[in-house]
Parts: C-alpha cells; sequence; structure tokens
C-alpha cells in the first residue's frame, strides 16, 4: 500500500476509532451476548465461505422479510462489484452485527452519533449522505470499496477484514456472525 493511500486509511481510522470510542455501538440493536451457541452448517460452504473456520460461539437470529431482502442486496451489490462470495459474507455478517440487517434511520438518543443503514455508516465521516448510506446497494458498495483497499482481505479472518473497514470499539463482535452470514450467502447467491 502507498504511503499516501495509507496514511488516508489511517487517518480515516483514527476519526472512526476516536468516535466509536466516545459513542459506542448501537447499543439497541448491538447485542454482545450470542443469541444461539450451535452453527448451523450449510455443506457447499467449504473453504470459499468460511476459510478460516468460525471464531468463538455463534450467534443466529431468525430474519424476517426486510433481513432477508436486506441479505439478498447486499448479495446483489457483492455481484454487481465483481467480489467473490467471501465479500458477502463479510458484508453481511458485518451488517448483522451493526444493524441486525435492518436499514436504520435516525435513532434521536439511542443513535451512535449519525450512523444510519445497513452498516451504521456515518455521513459525517465521510461514507455519503444519508440517502446514499441508507440505500443498501450504495452502502455495501461503500463498504466493499473499504474493503478492498485492505490488504489481504480475502486471506484474514473475517472478523479482522471487518474491523479494519468499520474500526469498531468491539473488533472481535463480527465473528458471532460468521457462521449464519456464510448460511445466508450459501442459500441465496445463485438464487
Amino acid at each position: 500500500m502507498n504511503t499516501m493511500l495509507r496514511k488516508s486509511v489511517l487517518g480515516i481510522a483514527g476519526l472512526a476509532f476516536t468516535g466509536g470510542v466516545f459513542a459506542g455501538p448501537v447499543a439497541a440493536h448491538a447485542d454482545a451476548g450470542p443469541v444461539e451457541g450451535k452453527p448451523v452448517a450449510v455443506a457447499v460452504q467449504g473453504d470459499k465461505l468460511i476459510p478460516h473456520g468460525v471464531q468463538g460461539a455463534q450467534s443466529k437470529i431468525d430474519l424476517n422479510d426486510e433481513q432477508t431482502a436486506n441479505a439478498k442486496a447486499i448479495i446483489a451489490a457483492t455481484k454487481k462489484a465483481g467480489l467473490p462470495e467471501r465479500a458477502a459474507v463479510i458484508s453481511i455478517a458485518t451488517s448483522l452485527q451493526e444493524s441486525k440487517l435492518e436499514n436504520l434511520g435516525h435513532l434521536g438518543d439511542k443513535n451512535d452519533h449519525d450512523s444510519l443503514g445497513l452498516f451504521q455508516q456515518r455521513p459525517s465521516s465521510g461514507w455519503g449522505t444519508p440517502e446514499q448510506i441508507t440505500n443498501p446497494e450504495y452502502s455495501t458498495l461503500a463498504f466493499e470499496k473499504g474493503l478492498k483497499q485492505v490488504d489481504g482481505w480475502q486471506d484474514m479472518p473475517l472478523t479482522v477484514a471487518a474491523q479494519t473497514v468499520q474500526v469498531s470499539a468491539y473488533p472481535d463482535a463480527y465473528a458471532q456472525w460468521e457462521q449464519q452470514a456464510a448460511d445466508i450467502v450459501a442459500h441465496h447467491w445463485n438464487s
């Protein structure tokens, strides 16, 4: 990574980290504990969806129609970006942690500053306008643009890749959603 790009990424990461430290995650939607400890495996996952195996206890939530539609939108945007299924797994796991796959608007006092959408991106941090980051395709492409700037993202554990983009105050929290995200991608990638 060239020096200018590295400084830009580190500067943005520092701003995001500072915001996360002072504001914390969206507490109303970020359940720190696992919902269900037993992962449900899908035989077709293999090494391309979960190349490192899952880390720690896995959480799982039942998805409603809106959440399923948002997961499908993330998959469609990933395909549009020409990225592999692993990018969709990382994106969906990140959204499960950040918003439970709900396209959140402003939450008033429960809001993490101006965090919005599936990935809890902040207009004030340069992710886009509120209208853009509450658009599932736009927010996914913005997240994956950040992911593509992470050297070796394809070969690192999910939670490391997600954390490098998101710079959360809870860096290991993304890991708990890897199995469900892989199951969702395995189910919907070819549909």
